[in-house]
Protein backbone atom coordinates (compact mmCIF):
# COMPACT_ATOMS: atom_id res chain seq x y z
CA UNK A 1 0.00 0.00 0.00
CA UNK A 2 1.26 3.24 -1.12
CA UNK A 3 1.20 6.28 1.25
CA UNK A 4 -1.26 9.02 0.90
CA UNK A 5 1.23 11.87 0.48
CA UNK A 6 2.99 10.31 -2.45
CA UNK A 7 -0.70 9.80 -4.44
CA UNK A 8 -1.38 13.21 -3.73
CA UNK A 9 2.40 14.31 -5.23
CA UNK A 10 1.77 12.14 -7.99
CA UNK A 11 -2.31 13.24 -8.32
CA UNK A 12 -0.62 17.07 -8.32
CA UNK A 13 1.81 16.37 -11.35
CA UNK A 14 -1.10 14.40 -13.24
CA UNK A 15 -2.78 17.29 -13.02
CA UNK A 16 0.27 19.82 -14.71
CA UNK A 17 1.17 17.25 -17.13
CA UNK A 18 -2.39 16.79 -18.26
CA UNK A 19 -3.15 20.54 -18.25
CA UNK A 20 0.40 21.36 -20.05
CA UNK A 21 -0.37 18.52 -22.72
CA UNK A 22 -3.79 20.43 -23.53
CA UNK A 23 -2.67 23.18 -24.00
CA UNK A 24 0.55 22.53 -25.85
CA UNK A 25 0.02 19.13 -27.60
CA UNK A 26 -3.45 18.43 -28.49
CA UNK A 27 -5.21 20.02 -31.27
CA UNK A 28 -8.12 18.59 -31.61
CA UNK A 29 -10.88 21.71 -32.93
CA UNK A 30 -13.78 19.73 -30.71
CA UNK A 31 -12.00 20.83 -27.49
CA UNK A 32 -13.31 23.87 -25.97
CA UNK A 33 -11.77 25.92 -23.34
CA UNK A 34 -10.71 23.81 -20.61
CA UNK A 35 -9.22 23.90 -17.06
CA UNK A 36 -8.20 21.17 -15.19
CA UNK A 37 -9.77 21.69 -11.74
CA UNK A 38 -8.13 18.65 -9.83
CA UNK A 39 -6.58 14.67 -10.06
CA UNK A 40 -7.34 11.92 -7.51
CA UNK A 41 -5.15 9.02 -7.67
CA UNK A 42 -6.00 5.75 -6.24
CA UNK A 43 -3.65 4.34 -3.22
CA UNK A 44 -2.52 1.43 -5.27
CA UNK A 45 -1.47 4.70 -8.27
CA UNK A 46 -3.42 2.63 -10.76
CA UNK A 47 -6.01 5.10 -11.38
CA UNK A 48 -6.16 8.72 -11.64
CA UNK A 49 -9.58 10.74 -11.81
CA UNK A 50 -9.44 14.15 -13.52
CA UNK A 51 -11.54 16.65 -12.91
CA UNK A 52 -12.03 19.55 -15.54
CA UNK A 53 -14.74 22.22 -16.65
CA UNK A 54 -15.75 23.85 -19.67
CA UNK A 55 -16.90 27.37 -20.28
CA UNK A 56 -19.14 26.98 -23.02
CA UNK A 57 -22.60 25.64 -23.05
CA UNK A 58 -24.17 21.76 -23.08
CA UNK A 59 -22.77 21.26 -26.82
CA UNK A 60 -19.56 22.50 -26.12
CA UNK A 61 -19.16 20.48 -22.82
CA UNK A 62 -20.01 17.48 -24.95
CA UNK A 63 -17.50 18.06 -27.69
CA UNK A 64 -14.69 18.51 -25.03
CA UNK A 65 -15.81 15.41 -23.44
CA UNK A 66 -15.63 13.48 -26.77
CA UNK A 67 -12.50 15.22 -27.67
CA UNK A 68 -10.89 13.90 -24.15
CA UNK A 69 -11.87 10.37 -24.31
CA UNK A 70 -10.19 10.45 -27.87
CA UNK A 71 -7.22 11.97 -26.46
CA UNK A 72 -6.88 9.76 -23.66
CA UNK A 73 -4.00 7.52 -25.16
CA UNK A 74 -1.72 10.48 -25.92
CA UNK A 75 -2.21 12.23 -22.56
CA UNK A 76 -1.77 9.17 -20.72
CA UNK A 77 1.63 8.36 -22.69
CA UNK A 78 2.58 11.66 -21.46
CA UNK A 79 1.97 11.16 -18.10
CA UNK A 80 4.09 8.19 -17.80
CA UNK A 81 7.32 10.17 -19.59
CA UNK A 82 6.99 12.90 -17.61
CA UNK A 83 6.13 11.11 -13.85
CA UNK A 84 8.96 8.41 -14.11
CA UNK A 85 6.52 5.70 -12.27
CA UNK A 86 6.46 2.23 -13.24
CA UNK A 87 2.93 1.57 -13.81
CA UNK A 88 1.12 4.48 -15.76
CA UNK A 89 -2.28 4.88 -14.17
CA UNK A 90 -4.86 5.19 -16.88
CA UNK A 91 -7.00 8.18 -16.39
CA UNK A 92 -10.52 8.96 -16.61
CA UNK A 93 -12.19 12.09 -17.21
CA UNK A 94 -15.39 13.59 -14.98
CA UNK A 95 -16.58 16.87 -15.65
CA UNK A 96 -16.65 19.15 -12.70
CA UNK A 97 -20.01 19.51 -10.91
CA UNK A 98 -17.99 23.18 -9.16
CA UNK A 99 -19.79 25.55 -11.36
CA UNK A 100 -23.36 24.44 -11.36
CA UNK A 101 -22.48 24.05 -6.91
CA UNK A 102 -21.21 27.64 -7.30
CA UNK A 103 -24.06 28.98 -8.72
CA UNK A 104 -26.53 27.06 -7.10
CA UNK A 105 -24.75 28.40 -3.71
CA UNK A 106 -25.13 31.94 -4.98
CA UNK A 107 -28.81 31.55 -6.22
CA UNK A 108 -29.13 30.58 -2.42
CA UNK A 109 -27.60 33.45 -0.45
CA UNK A 110 -29.34 36.12 -3.12
CA UNK A 111 -32.46 34.48 -1.84
CA UNK A 112 -31.13 34.61 1.77
CA UNK A 113 -30.17 38.62 1.31
CA UNK A 114 -34.05 39.39 -0.05
CA UNK A 115 -35.93 37.29 2.95
CA UNK A 116 -33.47 39.46 5.15
CA UNK A 117 -34.20 42.42 3.50
CA UNK A 118 -37.99 41.97 3.85
CA UNK A 119 -37.41 40.69 7.64
CA UNK A 120 -35.71 44.07 7.99
CA UNK A 121 -38.40 46.50 6.09
CA UNK A 122 -41.38 44.73 8.69
CA UNK A 123 -39.38 44.91 11.84
CA UNK A 124 -38.33 49.03 10.84
CA UNK A 125 -41.85 50.08 11.88
CA UNK A 126 -43.03 47.17 14.35
CA UNK A 127 -44.00 48.02 17.72
CA UNK A 128 -44.32 45.59 20.90
CA UNK A 129 -47.52 43.43 20.38
CA UNK A 130 -47.81 44.64 24.46
CA UNK A 131 -46.40 46.25 26.90
CA UNK A 132 -42.68 46.81 26.10
CA UNK A 133 -41.60 44.22 29.41
CA UNK A 134 -43.69 41.50 28.93
CA UNK A 135 -42.10 39.85 32.02
CA UNK A 136 -44.14 39.45 34.68
CA UNK A 137 -43.03 41.43 37.88
CA UNK A 138 -44.36 40.59 41.46
CA UNK A 139 -46.47 42.99 43.41
CA UNK A 140 -44.39 44.30 45.47
CA UNK A 141 -41.43 45.03 43.05
CA UNK A 142 -44.17 46.84 40.90
CA UNK A 143 -45.23 49.04 44.14
CA UNK A 144 -41.59 50.00 45.16
CA UNK A 145 -40.97 51.31 41.15
CA UNK A 146 -44.26 53.35 41.61
CA UNK A 147 -42.84 55.31 44.49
Amino acid sequence: MTDTARARKLADRIQVVVAQTLERRIKDPRLGFVTITDTRVTGDLREATVFYTVFGDDTEREATAAALESAKGVLRSEVGKQTGVRFTPSLTFVADALPENARNIDDLLDRARNSDAAVRTQAAGATYAGDADPYKVPASERDDEDE
